[in-house]
């Protein structure tokens, strides 16, 4: 089952979307990754989808990534005595940590940390950004705010803190209870809500143990500071342009969210655009004409995957929004300026032989007009630095190990297939030409590249290029 696009599709499954029927009709329809979401999936349903999708995975041969996202920690205030109360701008409202229910001058915020961390001036969001505060006077368990934007506020409502680094750490015990639910079901990523610094990646790192691949989630204006450091210690990154849109101006999401994709890009990390791409299609049939161009400037950026959220774990048309997300992606990539933007963002390779083989085998196989890229890849590394080069030519990441191939299911134009090790170089260009032929990349009579590493079978050992002919019935040619 070969896609007609590059970039990726990331669909959250729910209510709309668990059964094994639905999860068929969205992977045909164009998904390349599950979604699962923790905050809403009991251990005993994650294990069901794993195991429905690993079904259909099998019946339909073709790998199938799985991304658990783990809630993360949230910030509520307390409740009111009336269920709500109406706070008007300009007037003092107080958060303190007495648990008696509040009224329209204070509401209990059990959450010590914020009390130690907050600071005159810094600024409140409730209610998804809709309620916004000012602290005018903080102390050591109350903080005294001026209300910039008044509204209704009502029990238990989030609470976010753009202004503030707060010391409380991106796993809680249910995300640690879930992490290791998911990394034991064999999902291939886990997504780390609330990042705020490197360490809390680290952290992840440690509990995870290899056995899937840590994606942060940028969500927080304190991540972006940290941005380089973040990257260079996880496996993937997500825009998670929900919180960031509440934590940050609006008007300054397109720009973040460019320079997160790009500063992914340059690490040779994959990068999910992610919330409210095709929002309005969770009760309507077609999006909306902001939302095509919305998905279409992730497309056009280069990220390697797009992602659908309530569209397809609560829409009303999760197949649908599957398919109009497809459509998009397919449009732009084959715009005539589609691929003189993504060339213009390349990035130079890294001065490791591993690199320059793949920066050399996009130049090649463009150069000459090849039918295909076919890269042996037992990490996935190589398949990711092949990514990485956002080339024309199709590329096919051959692999012996099923985990990489969903793993690299995230990757930018990466057609993963599963294949036993070559035995010898001779073998090594058989099955490439083979498995490039039955995949429908090549024609007999055409060439493929392929890179590899000597002595076959070593990880991260790339130093090898060969270019082959196509011969009658998909063998190696002369």
């Amino acid at each position: 089952m070969r896609r007609n696009r590059k970039v990726k599709i990331v669909a959250t499954l729910g209510p709309a979307s668990s059964s094994a029927e639905m999860i068929e009709k969205l992977f045909v329809a164009g998904v390349d990754v599950f979604r699962i979401n923790m905050s809403h999936t009991q251990h005993a349903l994650l294990g069901q989808l794993h195991d429905r999708i690993r079904a259909i995975e099998a019946r339909l041969n073709r790998p199938i990534g799985i991304l658990a996202d783990l809630q993360g920690p949230k910030i509520r205030i307390g409740t009111f005595a009336d269920k709500e109360a109406k706070i008007a701008g300009g007037q003092t409202f107080s958060f303190d940590m007495d648990a008696t229910p509040g009224d329209a001058t204070r509401v209990s915020l059990p959450h010590p940390e914020i009390f130690a961390a907050a600071k005159e001036g810094d600024n409140l969001l409730l209610n998804d950004g809709r309620l916004r505060v000012e602290i005018v006077k903080a102390a050591a368990n109350r903080l005294d705010t001026r209300v910039i934007y008044g509204g209704t506020i009502s029990d238990r409502k989030g609470v976010n803190l753009p202004d503030t680094i707060i010391p409380i750490p991106a796993l809680t015990d249910k995300d640690r209870s879930d992490l290791e639910a998911a990394a034991s079901v064999g999902v291939d990523w886990i997504a780390l809500s609330f990042v705020q610094r490197p360490d809390d990646v680290a952290e992840a790192r440690k509990l995870i143990r290899g056995r899937a691949g840590v994606m942060a989630k940028i969500e927080k204006p304190s991540a972006l500071n940290s941005l380089e450091a973040i990257l260079e210690i996880s496996d993937g990154i997500m825009v998670a342009r929900g919180d960031l849109g509440v934590e940050l101006p609006l008007e300054t999401v397109p720009a973040r969210q460019k320079q997160i994709t790009r500063a992914a890009r340059r690490a040779g990390k994959p990068v999910v655009v992610a919330t409210q791409m095709l929002e309005s299609m969770v009760v309507e049939p077609v999006p909306t004409r902001a939302e095509v161009s919305d998905v279409a400037t992730a497309v056009y950026e280069g990220a390697d995957a797009i992602m659908l959220s309530a569209e397809s774990a609560t829409g009303a048309w999760p197949d649908k929004a599957v398919a109009t997300m497809d459509k998009i992606a397919q449009s732009v990539e084959r715009d005539t300026f589609y691929r003189s933007i993504i060339s213009a963002q390349r990035t130079d390779p890294q001065p490791t032989s591993a690199d320059a083989i793949s920066a050399a085998a996009h130049t090649i196989g463009e150069t000459l007009n090849l039918a295909a890229i076919v890269c042996y890849t037992g990490s996935g590394s190589t398949g990711l630095r092949m990514s990485r080069e956002r080339p024309d030519v199709p590329v096919i990441a051959l692999t012996p190990i099923a985990a990489t191939a969903r793993r690299l299911a995230l990757g930018w134009g990466l057609h993963c297939v599963l294949t036993d090790d070559a035995h010898d170089l001779d073998d090594m260009v058989v099955r490439a030409c083979r498995i490039a032929f039955a995949e429908g990349f090549a024609q007999p009579g055409q060439r493929i590249i392929i890179t590899a590493g000597v002595p076959l079978g070593t990880p991260g050992a790339t130093n090898m290029l060969r270019i082959a002919y196509i011969g009658k019935d998909g063998a190696a040619g002369n």
